[in-house]
């Protein structure tokens, strides 16, 4: 492909994210190709996605430096650009990053020399009944949050808002949108609505819609489903429910989730990619759709995420299966599969390879 401008995304507070932008920046040099650091925030104020991306020259690639955290904001302002994303790897439990931090420069010539596939995933949109608004009071509470604060999303301009469909933000998630109590001592009280229903009135911790993408995160961790980043589906999962029904359901993307805020609930919080976004108040509501814009992600070969899912999940097996007789094999996605396991192929997708060799 070509490419014209790269923007990087760093983890500030690791040493070998610094010394590999200057990788970076000096590959940049050597092939004629701009090269921008994107940093939203600026003299204490925060520019939006967009302003930071026009800041930084609109880059058709953004390049992120560490971990999953760290790919989650650039995939914000790529997906604004509707630029491609590359993630460098420097996390521990990371699944979105991917390629390890001693290749950078053999990725990058990779990406330029057109040896790569894109990976399109799935992310969410969101509407709400009113503006999203963070209180001026809100720093005390969240103190014990990830900071800095990101400011309420803007209202997107290109959607008309009207009605009960209320008002379309200007944000997209690609791991979670997740409704939480904001008082330690009180849960929060939602009506979960799936495709226009009511499936149930939840008293819970939180409440959360994931991706595909965003199930091996705070979904997984409160019990949810490990779903393909491949899949396009809505993963909702409560988190420590009130009630007998615990269960993950995982509806179709075209499916929309509705949490409507019920009258005796305490206040709620709107996260956003594990960023506090907005305060509701009962009474109050958000729907979380499939966006139609999709995050598109560098891929440089075969996608090991099951391999990947055993190794940072640090899976064993049980003691049962393994006491007598030869275990199960394990072989990389790139050698030849077992004979007896060759009919597991999967067919490559129209105009790309196999992900099984």
């Amino acid at each position: 492909m070509t490419v014209r401008r790269i923007g990087l995304v760093v983890h500030g507070g690791r040493g070998e994210a610094a010394a590999s932008a200057r990788i970076v920046r000096e590959w940049c040099d050597e092939h004629g190709v701009g090269c921008a650091d994107i940093d939203v925030w600026h003299d204490g104020g925060r520019r939006s996605a967009r302003e930071e991306i026009e800041a930084a020259g609109d880059p058709d690639l953004v390049v992120t430096l560490g971990g999953d955290g760290t790919f989650l904001r650039g995939a914000r302002l790529a997906a604004v650009n509707d630029a491609l994303v590359l993630g460098v790897d420097l996390g521990r439990v990371g699944f979105l990053t991917e390629v390890p931090v001693t290749v950078v420069r053999a990725a990058l010539d990779a990406v330029l020399a057109e040896r790569l596939t894109v990976e399109n995933r799935m992310m969410l949109n969101l509407r709400a009944s009113r503006r999203l608004e963070v209180p001026a009071d809100i720093e005390e509470l969240m103190r014990y949050g990830r900071r800095p604060l990101l400011p309420p999303p803007r209202v997107r301009a290109d959607c008309q808002a009207g009605g009960d469909w209320g008002i379309p933000l200007n944000v997209t998630a690609l791991n979670d949108v997740v409704l939480e109590k904001l008082a330690r001592d009180r849960q929060v009280s939602v009506g979960v609505y799936l495709a226009g229903r009511l499936l149930a009135s939840y008293s819970a911790d939180a409440l959360l819609v994931a991706t595909p993408t965003g199930s091996t995160a705070y979904s997984f961790a409160a019990g949810g489903p490990v779903v393909s980043p491949r899949a396009d589906a809505l993963v909702f999962t409560p988190v420590a429910p009130h009630m007998v029904f615990n269960r993950s359901v995982v509806a179709a993307p075209d499916e929309p989730i509705g949490l409507r805020v019920l009258e005796r609930s305490g206040q709620a919080a709107v996260t956003i990619d594990g960023q506090l976004r907005g305060v509701l108040d009962p009474g109050d509501w958000i729907g979380v759709y499939a966006a139609s814009r999709r995050l598109r992600a560098v891929r440089l070969g075969p996608m090991d995420f099951y391999g990947r899912l055993r190794e940072r999940m640090n899976l064993t097996d049980a003691p049962a299966a393994v006491a007598d007789g030869t275990p199960a094999p394990l072989w990389p996605v790139t050698s030849p599969r077992p004979a007896d396991l060759a009919h597991l192929a999967l067919p490559a997708r129209p105009g790309e390879v196999s992900w099984v060799p």
